[in-house]
């Protein structure tokens, strides 16, 4: 048991391992066992009826293909953020990089109205789109410029301090032994980052895929066209089928907590092939 004895500032092992359990049971496991037991309620063959509705379904495709569509395009977009504000000096950086945390400070509705405002069909971008036949408000485009709104931070703020810390001798090294800049990146530097940047795509789409206020208004809304899974369960709420609701919300609880567990799993992996390397 000696793992249980290692040192450090704060109470012994028993004392701050049962306030983790209990602080984690408060938060978490209660109200997900909430919804595994009033899912229970219905029997199996309502349950599988009312959670492979037709509209319901598509919704899932839009919530779950969507975010994972946002997540890689913020994992790119956000290395290539990061690697400017980490590796570049320029004027108003500083404001730059303020920037980035924007979508964690402005209210989730703001976010929406404001994106809808931008992007409709009257809006300062989307009046420059839609006579090219490029709709984006109310449509799932526009779910999924929301999505990448909100997730870019994830990524940038993740990725950014292992750029930081990243050594340029490292650099250098494979730049004296003949390494093109790509193969130098593909080599050196990707492998190092790799476990920070699937991190920051695990977040972002986490946060895509139960986000409501910035979406919900530039949706749309179209039954079987741009309806999330998220505004589905408010409406079975609103219907007072709790029951339907809290069903809703097991499937999507299960299907995000695989992919989750999938890429936490291989961030893990990486991590220790990335110190294995590194020994």
């Amino acid at each position: 048991m000696a793992f249980l004895k290692s040192a450090g500032v704060l109470p012994g092992f028993r004392l701050t391992f049962s306030y983790t359990l209990f602080y984690l049971g408060l938060l978490v496991l209660i109200p997900l066992t909430a919804v595994f037991f009033k899912s229970a309620q219905l029997d199996w063959h309502t349950f599988v009826a009312k959670v492979t509705e037709q509209r319901v379904v598509h919704s899932y495709q839009i919530s779950f293909g969507l975010s994972l569509l946002a997540a890689f395009i913020n994992a790119f977009a956000g290395l290539l953020l990061a690697w400017v504000l980490v590796r570049y000096k320029f004027p108003l950086k500083n404001v730059v990089d303020s920037l980035i945390d924007l979508p964690f400070a402005l209210p989730t509705a703001v976010a929406g109205i404001a994106l809808t405002a931008l992007y409709s069909g009257n809006g300062w971008v989307g009046s420059w789109l839609e006579p090219h036949g490029i709709k984006i408000a109310f449509s799932p485009a526009g779910i999924l410029v929301a999505l990448i709104f909100i997730g870019i931070p994830f990524v940038v703020r993740t990725v950014q301090p292992v750029l930081e810390e990243l050594e340029d001798e490292l650099e250098e090294a494979a730049q004296s032994l003949g390494a093109s800049p790509i193969q130098t990146f593909i080599y050196v530097i990707l492998p190092v980052i790799f476990p920070a940047l699937l991190t920051g795509f695990a977040l972002a789409f986490a946060r895509a895929v139960g986000e409501y206020g910035s979406v919900i208004f530039i949706a749309g809304n179209i039954p079987n066209v741009s309806e999330i899974t998220p505004l589905m369960i408010i409406t079975k709420l609103e219907q007072y089928d709790y029951a339907g609701a809290t069903s809703i919300a097991l499937v999507m609880l299960i299907f995000s907590f695989t992919l989750l567990l999938a890429i936490n799993s291989l961030q893990a992996w990486a991590s220790r092939k990335t110190g294995r390397e590194a020994s």
